[in-house]
């Protein structure tokens, strides 16, 4: 019992030990109103591709602290479809938005950039991780609006610039059932 005991002390030792080195090594969330490139992002992309991308997103930030609704929605492509959302349905959406929040902003952190050109169509999905948030209406702090993690979103080039055309992948279908919509934002 004493050895059980011991190596219980032990290993609690070195999970107290690991998590406190692991706590020094975690960099902290990026503040809001920003789109990073992750240190280590995975990119199939060429440095201007790369450049435009990021770009579209800060225009989009910008008019989102702007509270520009048509800036806003620059950023998304006229075929816009995410799990029957369209860029219609965003429109309503973020008008919402802008009128319930008084400072909504977001942040992205890009893990991944992969662009495809068929032809002189250029299609690029990026592996993004982030949020939407607003500053409180009622105390003080922020509201979380929405969160997303490793969501792939699908641009497509048009007009000079990269658009969102929708997400990758199926809905969960128990949200679809809820009438709540997978992350259509960014």
């Amino acid at each position: 019992m004493e050895q059980m005991a011991a190596l219980a002390r032990a290993v609690g030792l070195v999970l107290s030990l690991s998590a406190s080195l692991l706590g020094c090594a975690v960099a902290a969330l990026p503040g809001p109103g920003k789109v990073y490139l992750e240190r280590w992002a995975h990119i199939q992309a060429d440095d201007q591709q790369v450049r435009e991308i990021l770009a579209a997103f800060d225009r989009a930030e910008e008019a989102l602290q702007a509270r520009d609704l048509e800036g806003l929605l620059r950023l998304y492509a006229e075929d816009y479809d995410h799990h029957g959302i369209t860029k219609e349905g965003l429109r309503q959406i973020w008008w919402g938005l802008l009128a319930r929040y008084r400072r909504i902003s977001s942040t992205h952190i890009f893990s991944g950039i992969k662009v495809t050109a068929t032809g002189a169509q250029r299609t690029a999905e990026v592996i993004c991780t982030g949020r939407l948030e607003s500053l409180s209406e009622v105390g003080e702090g922020l509201v979380a609006i929405d969160s997303w993690f490793y969501e792939v979103h699908r641009l497509i080039y048009k007009d000079g610039a990269w658009q969102v055309w929708g997400h990758r992948g199926e809905a969960p279908t128990y949200l679809l059932s809820l009438g709540l919509w997978p992350h259509p934002f960014f």
